[in-house]
């Protein structure tokens, strides 16, 4: 990705990179002291991730527990900065080891620097995660 994309074109592409399961490439995306915040973690889960090798143990294992397959109703936000975007979407797929369904609606204010992602607050809601991928983002809490 070159280093003049905007903040939406990075974000879409963060997103096919996902949907890949080509995690490493996600974590090259980042900033070496990107931080990912986690604002409605419930107690035991993560908060806060500083820095691109916290973000990378954390995502490590994500496609193992959560397979997703699509990012229907996209919308990506301007701000009044040039680097922030506000992002809506929806995540569906399957939990892996279940095979059950997952369909989660995320609201995320992103910041990109020099190409790079910054900061990313994820506004999920944890109470709607199947018990799996609950699992899964309490083993990996710091």
């Amino acid at each position: 990705m070159p280093a003049h994309a905007s903040p939406a074109d990075l974000y879409r592409h963060s997103l096919r990179l996902l949907l890949e399961k080509d995690i490493p490439a996600w974590v090259g995306l980042w900033a070496e002291h990107g931080v990912m915040e986690f604002p409605f973690a419930p107690p035991g889960w993560p908060e806060r991730l500083e820095g691109r090798a916290a973000i990378a143990d954390y995502m490590r294992p994500y496609p193992d527990h959560i397979d997703l397959r699509d990012f229907p109703d996209l919308r990506i936000h301007q701000t009044t900065d040039p680097g922030t975007i506000v992002v809506e979407t929806r995540g569906v797929g399957r939990m892996v080891e279940t095979g059950e369904p997952f369909d989660m609606t995320y609201v995320a204010v992103v910041s990109v620097e020099d190409g790079r992602l910054t900061s990313y607050r994820d506004y999920w809601n944890p109470l709607a995660v199947p018990a799996p991928a609950a699992d899964f983002a309490r083993s990996n809490a710091r």
